[in-house]
């Protein structure tokens, strides 16, 4: 199986970490295609490599597969491990991948990744954080409802739903938010998987750089 997985800035794109990490979980073998495309809108460039012309975009034998969800869902009809095995899990796991997918629109514009920066942090506005409340709110009932000590991610064993999530965790750590305390461990426990060391690894050895985004260390009260 040709697998070609077309993906934005490391240092930026939250989007292709999603599909990303899924295909290195699996330990599948695929070719990497980085696009420069942080900081910008529609970019009808990208129509011949992806049909929304957005990335991540999973190439299979050369035909599309574009959205998060999408890939994810693709990957699991021939990997189901990666949703939860107990039916009610599955579904809870589907609604908040779901949830993060469409949701959380005024934490991810106060906090766009970045991986180069390290803050001090700032409270946040009541609009970011009732997003922040309502992630450690599915972390934890994640972990305390579903995980059934069988491993240290949201439904015990690695997921899509922590795919889904794993960009959220970079923010967090990047902006220095202050979560309770499964969140908090969750959170860790993402920080250390072999596959999110690797992305930050690359990004840090990215050259490409956006003011806007990279203005932001004095906002949030600088570096660590």
């Amino acid at each position: 199986m040709g697998l070609e997985l077309y993906i934005g800035n490391k240092n930026y794109s939250s989007w292709s970490l999603r599909a990303w990490i899924l295909l290195k979980h699996l330990n599948l073998s695929f070719t990497e295609h980085p696009v420069s495309v942080a900081g910008r809108e529609y970019n009808p460039e990208l129509k011949p490599i992806s049909g929304n012309a957005r990335v991540p975009c999973l190439h299979v034998e050369g035909f599309q597969i574009w959205e998060s969800l999408a890939i994810a869902e693709y990957l699991a009809e021939q990997y189901p491990a990666l949703w939860p095995e107990n039916a009610l899990a599955r579904a809870r796991a589907r609604s908040i991948s779901a949830e993060m997918h469409a949701g959380f629109m005024n934490l991810r514009k106060a906090m766009p990744m970045n991986l180069k920066l390290k803050l001090k942090g700032k409270p946040a506005d009541p609009a970011v954080q009732r997003d922040i409340n309502r992630i450690s709110e599915i972390w934890t009932e994640a972990r305390e409802l579903f995980s059934n000590n069988s491993g240290p991610y949201l439904f015990g064993r690695f997921c899509i739903a922590d795919a889904m999530f794993s960009p959220i965790v970079w923010r967090f750590h990047i902006y220095n938010v202050r979560l309770p305390p499964t969140a908090s461990a969750y959170m860790e426990v993402m920080l250390n998987h072999e596959a999110m060391k690797e992305w930050h690894d690359a990004a840090i050895k990215e050259t490409e750089a956006h003011a806007h985004y990279d203005s932001l260390a004095e906002e949030y009260g600088g570096s660590r």
